[in-house]
């Protein structure tokens, strides 16, 4: 699994920390970690939480990143700029076991945890405790197990209806403001990450043409 960790400018002094939590649990389970920033709260790219959404979504969608980790001050802002594109199931995480069955039940593909809101004395054990539990097994397995089947059947359900309610991406990317998505996507390794990662020409071509200058 390829991770991808997305702070938006509020707390983007806690991108390394966050990194860190990340990393420890990742490793252990084999998967890799990439940081698309904000790397520091006076990057030159200062990312919106609307704009971790939008950057979340060409993520996923491209399958440059099986799973994001983002988040902002409430965590309630990414969350619902994530949940706002197609191919995008973004829970609300607090704490272990919010991340536990966000992942059993739900089966969705990034988390926007609260950074600030709460975020005190033993924060970093808290994010490595929410990374463990996140990708404790595999997800979309049912809690409790004897529930299982219903919820597999409504995961199966909301994703038909999202590609219903949802336009393509390359659609929504290229009706939205132009610079906003601009700057979304202007990270200091964006370029570097997701190209060497992208999995979809169509969303590299739109990508690219968004980037270009005027």
């Amino acid at each position: 699994m390829k991770i991808a960790l997305i702070n938006e400018n509020s707390q983007a002094a806690k991108n390394e920390m966050i990194l860190h939590a990340l990393e420890k649990v990742a490793s252990e389970k084999g998967f890799s970690v990439d940081n698309y920033g904000m790397y520091s709260a006076e990057d030159e790219c200062q990312l919106t939480y609307v704009q971790v959404g939008i950057l979340a979504a060409v993520l996923l969608n491209a399958g440059a990143a099986d799973y994001v980790i983002t988040g902002c001050g409430t965590g309630e802002g990414a969350m619902l700029a994530c949940n706002s594109f197609p191919g995008v199931i973004c829970g609300h995480v607090e704490d272990a076991l919010d991340a536990y069955t966000f992942a059993q039940i739900n089966d969705g593909n990034a988390i926007a945890i609260p950074f600030a809101k709460g975020f005190g004395w033993g924060g970093e054990l808290n994010l490595e405790y929410i990374f463990e539990k996140l990708f404790a097994e595999e997800s979309g397995q049912g809690y409790p197990r004897e529930r299982a089947v219903s919820e597999q059947r409504n995961k199966r359900i909301l994703d038909e209806v999202k590609k219903v309610t949802y336009k393509d991406l390359p659609t929504v990317l290229k009706e939205l403001d132009r610079d906003l998505v601009r700057g979304a996507l202007r990270g200091e390794r964006f370029e570097e990450l997701f190209f060497a990662n992208c999995k979809c020409e169509t969303l590299a071509e739109c990508v690219r043409e968004m980037l270009k200058e005027d």
